[in-house]
């Protein structure tokens, strides 16, 4: 068996898994705490990297496309440390993270594992029920189906359209997106019909809006991948999938292969003053509320200023 520890968290390999344990120090993602471990069967890897640096290094599973629902569903729009597949190496430690790795690239030649996309997913995601919030509403899922209640800050369209439930078999899809720059993030669920038009998150009765990730998208992205892990799988391919999702135990506390490419950047237009104005103003809602960390509010704000000049 083949063994890393250090702060960022516990890896094992017993030449049919990789085990990973996240950490519980502060500087441990809180998604990856919530996550829990993650097993990680050895036909769902395309590979395995170790990347040295001058302060440790960084060891990083590569899964096999469409084998994770967790990394089909955010399309590659994890950051590095909320990334479940990767481990900080301590200064030290080098030696070992790279036995680490070629013990699983033995284990992978030996086995002939192929590096190509897979038909079912081999990780069941994160176990359920879990409660998610965004900017304008809150999600649960108990593992059967996804309700949604708005909150205050919600528009009017999707006050007007009231709260949301949906049975999985109701569902073609759901789909999630970090917020990028001053374009919103979402989560949103695509329910079974007639194709309708993309609305923006804002204003879509089917999406929840988000900003920043540490207070929300995490949480967003857990469940967004239990409800991706219970619906057909993205290949078309038919027949159970090999285990089945967990279910959350009452205690607290709520996984990437290849990530899937995300789809191009879709350029808008720039926004008017009046639409930077509001945006400040929501902005500043959301960290008095505390959806916005301080690192969140200043770095999203600095932005918002940047296209006044711009404009200007």
């Amino acid at each position: 068996m083949a063994e890393l520890m250090g702060r960022d968290g516990n890896w094992s390999f017993d030449a049919d898994v990789v085990r990973i344990v996240p950490g519980r120090d502060r500087g441990v993602h809180k998604l990856r705490q919530e996550l829990g471990e993650v097993a990680v069967p050895l036909a769902a890897l395309a590979g395995i990297a170790y990347e040295p640096g001058r302060k440790g290094g960084r060891l990083r599973l590569r899964l096999r496309a469409g084998a994770d629902p967790l990394l089909h569903v955010t399309g590659g729009g994890l950051p590095d440390d909320a990334n479940p597949f990767q481990v900080a190496v301590e200064p030290g430690r080098a030696g070992v993270a790279e036995y680490f790795a070629d013990e699983v690239r033995q284990a992978l030649t030996i086995e002939q594992i192929p590096d190509g996309p897979t038909d079912r997913y081999l990780l069941p995601g994160p176990a359920v029920p879990l409660t998610a919030t965004g900017v304008d509403g809150t999600a649960t899922f108990d593992g059967e189906r996804v309700h949604i209640d708005w909150l205050w800050s919600t528009s009017e369209s999707k006050k007007h359209a009231g709260a949301r439930d949906f049975a999985l078999a109701d569902l073609a899809g759901v789909e999630w997106r970090p917020a990028v720059g001053l374009e919103s993030g979402f989560l949103r669920f695509r329910p079974h019909g007639p194709a309708t038009p993309v609305l923006k998150p804002e204003h879509d009765p089917n999406a929840i809006e988000l900003w920043g990730f540490k207070k929300q998208s995490g949480a967003t992205a857990l469940l967004a991948a239990a409800v991706a892990a219970r619906l057909p799988h993205p290949s078309g391919a038919t027949g159970p999938a090999p285990t089945k999702p967990p279910t959350r135990t009452p205690a607290p506390g709520l996984s990437p292969a290849t990530p899937a490419t995300p789809p191009p950047a879709v350029p808008s237009p720039a926004p008017d003053h009046d639409a930077l104005l509001r945006r400040l103003r929501e902005l500043g809602d959301l960290h008095r509320d505390g959806i916005l960390t301080d690192e969140e509010f200043t770095t999203t704000k600095a932005a918002v200023l940047d296209q006044f000049r711009t404009d200007g």
